[in-house]
């Protein structure tokens, strides 16, 4: 299967087969994808084309993504992305039955309690994008630039921990390649090991 495809059978809930491929690579274009928004609705990444795309995969009940939360570190992440254009995409690909899996409802009223207002969350429970993306931990950014293409893979900041403290004073890798990506520069670094909780795919 291309890994490039549109994946309209993801939107229209159609079961695919586990897929396993090798990590996206920077600098080459970004798996393209479409799945369902909390409200049902398709969002595709190329619906962005032309503007810096940032893919949040997130696990609402992994410690180190309730630091980010609770410490409210990626809701500022998140405003001061949008504030300079860019678009924000939260992934959940909690399978059924495993931690952090939500139902459009929950997730909406997930974010009303946290606070936080990404372009989208989008909702992964086969895993397939994650697959696709070979996301590994939770929380774990990319950068997808305006051409479409791969900027930055990794950690959303230089502190591994799951305290909020580390969390507000860590180097901010999204941000950091955010501000590369707009100034037509190769973010630096490009890629970083994700730390945090393994996405929790299908068994």
């Amino acid at each position: 299967m291309n890994r490039f495809l549109p994946y309209a059978l993801i939107a229209a809930g159609m079961t695919m087969p586990a897929i396993a491929s090798a990590a996206p690579v920077n600098g080459q274009p970004a798996p393209a994808f479409t799945l369902l928004n909390t409200a049902g609705k398709p969002v595709s990444l190329g619906d962005f084309k032309g503007k810096t795309v940032i893919l949040e995969w997130t696990n609402p009940g992994c410690p180190f993504v309730r630091a980010h939360y609770d410490s409210g570190n990626m809701q500022a992440t998140q405003a001061r992305a949008l504030k300079a254009g860019a678009v924000w995409l939260t992934i959940n690909s909690g399978a059924p039955g495993k931690q952090g899996h939500m139902t459009g409802k929950q997730a909406q009223a997930r974010m009303q309690t946290d606070g936080t207002s990404p372009s989208h969350y989008l909702l992964d429970p086969r895993g397939t994008v994650g697959t696709f993306y070979a996301a590994k931990a939770t929380p774990q950014i990319f950068v997808v630039a305006p051409d479409g293409t791969l900027a930055y893979d990794g950690a959303i900041n230089d502190r591994p921990t799951a305290e909020e403290s580390d969390a507000l004073e860590g180097r901010n890798y999204a941000l950091t390649a955010l501000a590369a990506v707009q100034a037509g520069k190769t973010p630096a670094p490009a890629k970083t090991k994700p730390y945090g909780c393994a996405v929790k795919y299908p068994s």
